[in-house]
């Protein structure tokens, strides 16, 4: 076997395919954990952006603090010990296995300590949260950047001829990330569950663990001490602060658009879970194709020049915006198709660029590849926040991302010299033009106004991106794009129903989802104490679009409108109610909705019923089997059920009770409803108040013939039936 210098063996080359696995699976259970952490926080703090925001922030802190102590520390500790760093990688890679069985319970004891707090949006509970999450899941997240400088390390103590590992275990992992995000989304989550799919990463986690170990006892006598590894370059070694500069930029601003992308690109790819996974599993794929392109024209010597790759950035930064114009988008299919794409060229840039400027500035060093690397994570650290808690509440989608380009377009400009002249004023040509393009020309999904609709107005906060238009009986809310509801007199069915069939008179109800407001609206008829739970604050702001009398509405003694999280409201409140309702936001698959309809948020609302209590909650339309999950999940909690048709022959009431709900008839149910509250349900009526209650309560639905056939079809917080379908609509799931 050929020696280097010293007598020291480079690494074998089957050995350095191993190493490459290694990082492959260790990949493939970072972005694991990454997409199943992002969605067992929105159960536990509420799913707003910032919650995503704050994962994401962490997860790279995390990333940065490890891959900067793991270069500062591991000659000394491999000096202390006699351990060699392959034996290190094995430790780190075991801590990571053990935050899959620790992160899910330390986020439900993180919740239950916020619920002693008040309502979501206060500034306490929004930093409390964020702390909360953090000393969650910061030290697993450590443990992975640590993996980059330590394995560096290993590589470097064989004083192997590669001085660019760095790239080498970069693509390693990102490949193994994009695989990561993908199969968890699509499959491992829809088949095995939140919990199962952890374990299967810890075990991973455990696996390698033991590999490494293995091969670092093997490595006992041929290795050398890091002390002795040869000095980089003269001009090379350092993280320069024009690279240096530029990684902390392209890593803010390629998170921050991340969290913009999810957000603005939710009406096209569906529910939230899959259009942040999807747009995940793109940026780390394109990212992937970017790094092996660079160990590809690396081995042929022909890398193009800073300048080139950065050029090539700042006129891709502003394609998610031009090309995805909703008035160009003729199904949605190819909207989805054309929002994938469309960050592709950024990502596969990025993807090129980093690790050459960390290979430039390292040469294979660990800890300055090290301190790079963490350059590069702290911008991601900042990236999300910006965009949550600046960008998005004051700009919105588009705006946000020409705010991100501008220091991208700086950087072009100041390494404009690295380009021929040519390709310099053609990249200044095309990056004027897709600014002014994204910032005067183009709509965005998100703000639709700009399309001309009617009596249109837009409202901003941290959580999401509220839009109310139309006139009359076809007003509409959008938020983030997606239509959440309409005016509608079932939506006063879900009030008056349950209040109709309660025993005794009512006192108190709660609605969960405020919407438009016209289910609080009528439940404050009935002159009982109302409280309404709304997640976003810009859609209470919206409610005197929808209603003339809302000044009136507010201004009701027996009203209280509190801004937070359906279930944590639940969780922290002691009162007890006559009715409880709910209105699952739209889409069916989303993740809002699967949160309440699961079975444990069914025992929350049974713990919250007085005596003879009603709970409504209501299927818009979609899924069969979905319907039949829902129906399930009630079964399992509700003894008694009773299931109506909708006024206008779609969607379902679920009625649910721990005591016999008795059947009744229009005349009875009038004779119960107080005089304001006939009038409110007359407000809107189709065929009259009589006709209207007989349509819907003589198409009573035998609640035996929604129950699913299989009673393993369920809706739970670990099995989140209607939020991950992939496998079942196309035929190959349960």
């Amino acid at each position: 076997m050929p020696r280097h210098r010293n007598g020291v063996e480079p690494i074998p080359s089957a050995r350095k395919r191993l190493l490459f696995e290694l990082f492959f699976v260790s990949g493939f259970c970072g972005l694991l954990y990454q997409v199943v952490w992002v969605r067992l926080a929105f159960a536990s703090f509420g799913i707003i952006a910032p919650v995503i925001s704050v994962v994401i922030s962490v997860f790279m802190l995390g990333l940065a603090s490890g891959s900067w102590a793991g270069g500062r520390f591991i000659a000394r500790l491999t000096r202390r010990t006699g351990l060699n760093a392959m034996q290190f990688y094995a430790m780190t890679e075991f801590v990571i296995g053990l935050g899959a069985f620790l992160v899910p319970w330390l986020f439900a004891f993180g919740a239950s300590l916020l619920a002693l707090l008040g309502e979501a949006n206060s500034f306490a509970y929004l930093a409390l949260s964020a702390v909360a999450i953090a000393l969650s899941i910061f030290a697993w997240c450590f443990a992975m950047g640590a993996t980059f400088p330590v394995m560096m390390a290993y590589v470097r103590q064989h004083r192997d001829a590669d001085v660019r590992s760095f790239s080498h275990l970069y693509l390693a992992n990102v490949l193994g990330a994009s695989l990561g995000a993908l199969v968890t989304a699509c499959v491992l989550v829809e088949v095995l569950g939140f919990r199962h799919t952890l374990w299967v990463a810890g075990l991973l986690n455990f696996l390698i663990a033991a590999a490494a170990s293995s091969i670092g006892r093997q490595s006992r006598g041929e290795l050398v001490e890091l002390t002795d590894a040869p000095a980089a370059p003269a001009g090379e070694g350092p993280v320069t602060r024009r690279a240096g500069a530029i990684l902390f930029t392209t890593g803010l601003a390629s998170l921050a658009m991340e969290v913009i992308w999810t957000r603005a690109f939710v009406p096209v790819l569906g529910n939230e879970v899959y259009a942040f996974a999807s747009l995940l599993v793109v940026y780390l794929v394109a990212t992937w194709a970017g790094s092996w392109r660079y160990r590809f024209d690396l081995a042929r010597g022909r890398v193009p020049s800073v300048g080139a790759l950065v050029a090539i950035v700042a006129v891709s930064a502003m394609l998610p915006v031009v090309l995805n114009d909703p008035r160009f988008v003729l199904t949605l299919r190819t909207g989805a198709y054309m929002a994938l794409a469309s960050i592709v060229p950024l990502c596969a840039a990025l993807g090129y660029l980093t690790p050459r400027l960390i290979d430039d500035a390292s040469r294979g060093d660990p800890g300055v590849a090290g301190r790079a690397y963490a350059l590069n994570v702290l911008g991601c650290i900042l990236g999300p926040l910006i965009a949550s808690y600046v960008l998005l509440p004051l700009l919105g989608a588009a705006y946000s991302i020409a705010i991100l380009s501008l220091p991208l377009i700086v950087f072009a400009f100041l390494v404009r010299h690295d380009l021929a002249p040519a390709w310099r004023w053609a990249s200044g040509v095309a990056i004027a033009a897709l600014m002014a393009c994204g910032v005067f020309v183009n709509v965005s999904y998100e703000n639709p106004c700009s399309l001309g609709l009617p009596s249109c107005e837009v409202r901003r906060d941290y959580a999401a991106t509220v839009v109310s238009y139309g006139k009359g009986m076809q007003r509409q809310l959008l938020v983030n794009g997606v239509g959440i509801t309409q005016l509608t007199p079932m939506t006063k069915f879900m009030a008056h129903l349950p209040l109709a069939l309660h025993q005794k008179p009512p006192e108190s109800a709660l609605v969960i989802c405020f919407g438009m407001g016209t289910t609080y609206r009528s439940l404050l008829s009935w002159g009982v104490r109302t409280t309404a739970v709304e997640l976003v604050p810009s859609v209470r702001e919206a409610f005197p679009f929808y209603h003339a009398d809302a000044a009136a509405v507010l201004a009701d003694p027996n009203g209280h409108i509190v801004i937070d999280d359906g279930r944590r409201f639940l969780n922290r409140t002691r009162e007890t109610y006559d009715a409880i309702v709910v209105d699952p936001p739209p889409p069916i698959e989303a993740a809002g909705s699967s949160l309440l309809y699961s079975k444990e948020f069914h025992e929350a609302v049974r713990d919250h019923l007085k005596p003879g209590g009603i709970f409504q909650t209501w299927f818009p339309v979609g899924e069969e089997a979905v319907a039949r999950a829902i129906a399930e999940s009630l079964h399992e909690v509700f003894p008694y059920v009773r299931v109506y048709h909708g006024l206008e022959g779609w969607g379902l009431h679920f009625l649910a009770s721990m005591q016999p709900i008795p059947p009744m008839d229009a005349a009875q149910a009038i004779a119960r409803m107080p005089d304001r509250a006939r009038k409110d349900l007359a407000e809107w009526t189709v065929n009259g108040l009589d006709a209207d209650l007989t349509n819907v309560l003589s198409r009573e639905v035998p609640f035996a013939a929604v129950l699913p056939p299989s009673r393993t079809i369920v809706i739970t917080d670990d099995r989140p039936f209607n939020e991950y379908y992939l496998l079942r609509r196309f035929g190959r799931g349960p």
